[in-house]
């Protein structure tokens, strides 16, 4: 589907692999409407950080309903902005759940979840960007922000691994999955319209592109 014909296009991705800086300069192109999680806005983000075991659940109940909460004002249609670019697909909330929550957690967030997500809008096309490890810390200390300075390689890494099984059996939406350890969209145009053609000529269903072509 050609990326213009896209109503609903979603950016997914680990902490730091440049989603947030890919749906900007794809909105801004197709004079599209932003959809950007709120990260700032979550007061226990820090705490969980620095002591997951005590604040995950309070942290995971606060992206569940904000993220809630902008899908439901998706859902109202902007008769300006004809098209929608978003950082964030509302199914990967359950990534950080299960891999956070303990059992006794997990099972009222189930809950929870399974009442909010009913009628929840579906991307078109989900562009899942990938990337190593060493390169996700980087950009994350290079960015700065003072809530994931106590971000571990650690749990980059183990999300990193969920991220890739929870994709692996993704089929709500059509799929890109991009290997963008050595792509700079964000500084470099030629990577960045090397990006751009892949997804505007993505067949449909699941498909893979790796620049570095193993």
């Amino acid at each position: 589907m050609p990326l213009k014909d896209i109503h609903y296009l979603a950016v997914e991705g680990v902490i730091g692999v440049g989603k947030t800086s890919l749906v900007r300069i794809l909105a801004n192109r197709l004079n599209g409407r932003l959809l950007l999680e709120q990260h700032d806005e979550n007061p226990f983000l820090e705490d969980f950080y620095r002591d997951p075991g005590r604040y995950a659940f309070q942290t995971q109940l606060f992206f569940l309903l904000s993220r809630h909460r902008q899908m439901q004002e998706l859902k109202q249609q902007d008769v300006f902005h004809q098209q929608t670019v978003a950082d964030y697909i509302f199914a990967k909330d359950k990534i950080f759940a299960y891999l956070n929550l303990v059992d006794r957690e997990l099972q009222l967030y189930e809950r929870i979840y399974s009442a909010l997500e009913q009628d929840m809008p579906k991307p078109d096309l989900v562009v899942y960007l990938q990337s190593s490890v060493p390169r996700l810390m980087q950009n994350i200390r290079h960015r700065g922000r003072h809530y994931e300075r106590l971000i571990t390689e650690e749990y980059i890494r183990s999300l990193s691994e969920a991220y890739n099984h929870f994709f692996f059996h993704y089929r709500e939406s059509s799929l890109l999955v991009v290997n963008s350890t050595r792509l700079d969209f964000v500084h470099k145009t030629e990577d960045l319209e090397t990006l751009v053609a892949q997804i505007d000529r993505h067949p449909g269903g699941m498909a893979f592109f790796n620049p570095e072509g193993d």
